[in-house]
């Protein structure tokens, strides 16, 4: 028995929370002989709007991939004053990856490339460091130094853009890359640049929070990925998670305990985007199931 699977259509969908547009949606697809493999969705009470995820096979479909956009705009979108996206699974978003010093992020997410477990290209690694290369080189992927100080910073963001464009890049991943992207350059990349830092901010910034976090005597620490925005570490939350500690567990314990927490959401959180589960709306994230 064959394990291959169809090729999928994904349409994310907000709107004005209205009556039918779940039947509106399905029976579309219906009518045109698809076969729904995945639905979720919300409504904001609050917000009056209406959040939905739906993905079906196109094997046997009886619209073209090309035909598909305008003709759910026409009977489905336009008189439902939708906002949506229409991606296929066949698709491999192409990744490229920034990082500086850290190797625990980046290891993860390289070696579930490696394992076929992501979808994606990921045709270069970014540094303002030299630290990585031979990390990235061994897993077969172009590794490019880019150094980056205040007064070149303006400079060094356009070659970085420049490398993207020529690479098609789709989206964006900061392994725990430690510099702050100016806002012309997420303008290039809305809601496609994934970050992750410790969820110890605002409480304990700088560069040992683990140590500050472990002199007050803390019981939880975690980590938290998001959309890059222009406001420091605040954009639309993605993905978060949390460890128990005590006061057996040293400073050490700590920043193991935190990295495992960091690369194993950043890598939900990647995943997350990969597959078209998140919607942004205005700064949060719906994470769909």
């Amino acid at each position: 028995m064959s394990t291959t699977h169809s090729e999928t259509a994904i349409i994310r969908i907000h709107c004005p929370d209205q009556r039918g547009i779940v039947a509106r949606v399905t029976d579309f697809i219906h009518r045109n002989n698809g076969n729904i493999v995945a639905l979720d969705q919300h409504t904001d009470r609050d917000e009056g709007r209406f959040f939905m995820r739906i993905e079906w096979e196109l094997h046997g479909f009886g619209l073209e991939k090309d035909q598909i956009e305008p003709a759910f705009q026409f009977a489905i979108a336009t008189p439902c004053k939708m906002q949506w996206k229409l991606h296929f699974s066949g698709y491999k978003a192409r990744m490229a990856i920034f990082v500086s010093k850290l190797s625990h992020c980046l290891y993860d997410i390289l070696s579930r490339y490696q394992s076929g477990e992501l979808n994606v290209e990921i045709p270069l690694v970014i540094s303002n460091h030299k630290d990585l290369e031979e990390v990235v080189k061994k897993f077969g992927i172009q590794f490019v130094h880019i150094p980056i100080t205040a007064a070149t910073k303006e400079e060094q963001e356009k070659k970085e853009l420049e490398l993207l464009k020529e690479h098609k890049i789709d989206f964006l991943v900061l392994a725990r890359y430690m510099q702050v992207l100016s806002q012309s350059f997420v303008d290039n990349y809305p809601e496609r640049v994934i970050n992750i830092h410790h969820s110890f901010l605002p409480a304990f910034v700088g560069a040992k929070p683990y140590h500050a976090a472990y002199e007050r005597g803390v019981k939880i620490i975690g980590a938290t990925s998001h959309y890059v925005t222009s406001e420091l570490d605040a954009g639309p939350i993605i993905e978060q998670d949390v460890a128990r500690i005590t006061h057996h567990d040293s400073v050490e314990k700590l920043i193991q305990k935190g990295r495992d927490i960091e690369k194993i959401v950043l890598s939900r959180a990647v995943m997350a985007h990969i597959d078209r589960k998140t919607l942004v709306y205005k700064n949060k994230t719906i994470l769909f199931q």
